[in-house]
């Protein structure tokens, strides 16, 4: 029988029950809740396991707590019946591309995203609200319906959360703040691979606190840097003792000893390039001029004379035991490179064939009468102190980003400088990997990931995810179109992908600068789907379907994408075959059929595909023995299928 989809996000509190009782059976109890026998942990017998002396819960202890501390942890754990529905009609090359663009709240698309990306993205970075008291702090308690949540003031997202201006009059200030991040780092660290990295901007209001929740999250022992960034030169003039010119990045990994080395920074002053790479001026390696002359004896094999043509960068070596220059060479613009002194012979530093080599190799500065060898070694490690020049300028003020008649700094608060979230994901080893921002703001992260695939051809993708706040009205935001910030930061995007595309002139074939937009939204099943038992007859009589009405094939394919764990980037194909449309996935990792009548015949040539998954609506087949038939229909022709059924 074909197995039914869930259709929701996945239960974690059941995987870790699963696995405690798999090591401890006898810590594995059943009770019963809301009528229902449900498996539970024993705490006291798993206490008693791990430890010869039970810890007393009333011991005093190094840790890090706050009201409500408890409550983030379940909330982390907690099961949603939410979506992820596409909008083509806002995504850029939605066929092709396989970078994402996720409206919502944070937290629930975190949820989401867990099972299909669990330990798939190397790098995260996020730039979440300083608790300044100017901005806004997720309010997850205060969850309400439609009826109740429309009539008030304030801001919410499209689940009805609250957005709270913390000001600090809160006297939940800080807690709130720590109640908004918990839970979301806790699925963040889930969601990384286990070389991944995670960099968390912050300025002084909540960098303490957030450094030991990251501690107990992600683990002290994996903590990779504190970064200090000179993000404001001229320093900030409302400080009462000091001038704050400085923010923070913090920087840990999901495992310290798998995670790669940083890549090395370039160093920027005083270098040149050629072909190999930067370089600088290197040792001198022949001098002609030179107090310190070293008599040689006649047979080494570094006593030669170099003759060198600049105009056809020709290099000759001839052995000279009596100090007399070659004047055929002279004569047709060769440069010698020896002793002013003819009777003195100096020894080279290299031998003629290592010093042949590093001609060949492009290794080599002639100037006037010496030579040096080009130092290539211009990388260093990135510091914990981080000053902006003008040659890597990381300033909040020079953040802008314009084209046209659009501005960022004009439109959005604050905006992230792009060269900043450049010059971390250029630390991070490699240029093929997913990076994940979940709070995108004006989508400067989005905008880095794509100007740096432009300069080292790279093909990283990114999955951007913000919550949709409204702009004021009155704003220079709303005065232009914008609705939202989701709004502004898809056409920040579009418009940096357009000017990319443009630069890379002839390459741009080969560059992904679209972006598929997702929208969270409840589920695409009503409620009888997930508790038939509980929907009256009457009630039942009055139901279409399992499917909610205004949802399309599109939107049931994206959560069943979800569900079976198939990344929301997957190349997707809708077909029609005996007048009935389909989809196909990556070729054959779904294939599924969302219309009503489906036949034998149908069924027959999609099993041909011999996809890992057959999916369709329950109710979609034509009779009760199509619906049989259809499993005997996969056996035989792809017994490897697994069929499932919304």
């Amino acid at each position: 029988m074909a197995e039914k989809l869930e259709m929701m996000s996945s239960d974690i509190i059941k995987e870790n029950i699963d696995y405690i009782a798999k090591k401890f059976p006898n810590a594995l109890k059943e009770v019963i809740e809301e009528g229902k026998v449900v498996k539970r942990i024993d705490f006291d017998v798993l206490k008693q396991e791990l430890s010869s002396v039970v810890i007393d819960d009333r011991q005093e202890r190094y840790q890090m707590t706050w009201p409500d501390k408890k409550k983030s942890i379940l909330l982390a754990n907690s099961r949603i019946n939410g979506t992820l529905r596409p909008l083509k009609e806002k995504s850029v090359d939605f066929e092709n591309t396989e970078n994402l663009y996720i409206e919502g709240d944070n937290l629930d698309v975190l949820k989401l995203l867990r099972e299909t990306y669990l330990g798939k993205i190397k790098m995260i970075y996020i730039d979440p609200p300083y608790n300044t008291g100017n901005d806004f702090v997720y309010e997850d308690d205060f969850a309400q319906s439609a009826e109740e949540y429309l009539p008030n003031s304030g801001q919410y997202d499209n689940q009805g959360n609250k957005l709270v201006q913390n000001t600090d009059s809160n006297g939940r200030f800080h807690t709130d703040w720590l109640n908004m991040m918990f839970p979301r780092l806790k699925i963040s660290k889930d969601l990384l691979t286990d070389d991944g990295i995670i960099f968390m901007s912050i300025d002084h209001n909540e960098v303490s606190n957030l450094l030991k929740i990251s501690d107990e999250i992600f683990g002290k022992n994996n903590l990779v840097a504190i970064l200090s960034i000179e993000n404001n030169p001229k320093g900030r003039k409302n400080g009462k003792f000091v001038s704050i010119n400085n923010e923070f990045c913090l920087i840990y990994a999901k495992n310290y000893s798998l995670a790669q080395k940083f890549e090395n920074i370039v160093r920027k002053k005083d270098l040149s390039q050629d072909e190999f790479g930067y370089y600088t001026h290197g040792k001198r390696v022949l001098v002609g001029e030179s107090t310190n002359k070293v008599l040689i004896n006649k047979s080494s094999d570094k006593n030669y004379t170099v003759y060198y043509n600049k105009k056809t960068n020709n290099l000759i070596l001839q052995k000279n035991e009596l100090g007399i220059f070659d004047n055929k060479l002279l004569n047709k613009g060769y440069v010698v490179f020896q002793s002013n002194n003819k009777k003195d012979l100096l020894e080279n530093t290299y031998t003629e064939s290592k010093f042949l080599d590093l001609h060949k190799e492009n290794s080599l500065i002639f100037k006037e009468n010496s030579i040096y060898e080009k130092d290539r070694n211009v990388y260093s490690q990135q510091k914990t102190l981080i000053n902006t020049t003008d040659e890597y300028d990381l300033k909040t003020e020079s953040a802008d980003f314009k084209i046209d008649n659009f501005s960022v700094k004009t439109i959005f608060n604050n905006p992230k400088n792009v060269n900043f979230i450049k010059m971390l994901i250029k630390m991070v080893a490699g240029n093929d990997f997913l990076v994940l921002d979940f709070f995108s703001g004006s989508g400067t992260t989005a905008h880095a990931v794509m100007n740096l695939n432009l300069e080292d051809n790279g093909t990283r993708k990114f999955i951007m995810v913000q919550l949709p706040e409204k702009t004021t009205e009155g704003s220079e935001a709303f005065k232009l179109g914008y609705k939202d910030i989701c709004d502004i930061g898809e056409d920040r995007i579009k418009k940096a992908g357009n000017l990319i595309k443009k630069e890379a002139g002839i390459l741009s074939d080969n560059m992904d600068v679209g972006f598929r937009v997702l929208k969270l939204d409840s589920s695409n099943m009503n409620n009888v789907y997930y508790n038939p038992n509980e929907i009256r007859q009457d009630l039942l009589e009055q139901l279409v379907g399992n499917i909610k009405e205004d949802r399309t094939p599109l939107d049931l394919l994206f959560q069943v994408m979800l569900e079976l764990g198939i990344e929301l980037s997957a190349k997707i194909e809708e077909k029609e075959l005996l007048g009935k449309k389909y989809f196909v996935v990556n070729e054959n990792d779904i294939v599924a059929c969302f219309d009503d009548g489906i036949s034998d015949s149908l069924v027959t040539e999609l099993a041909k595909i011999k996809p890992i998954y057959a999916v369709f609506k329950d109710s979609s087949f034509e009779s009760d023995s199509a619906n049989i038939n259809s499993e005997q229909i996969f056996k035989t022709i792809s017994p490897s299928t697994s069929i499932k059924v919304i």
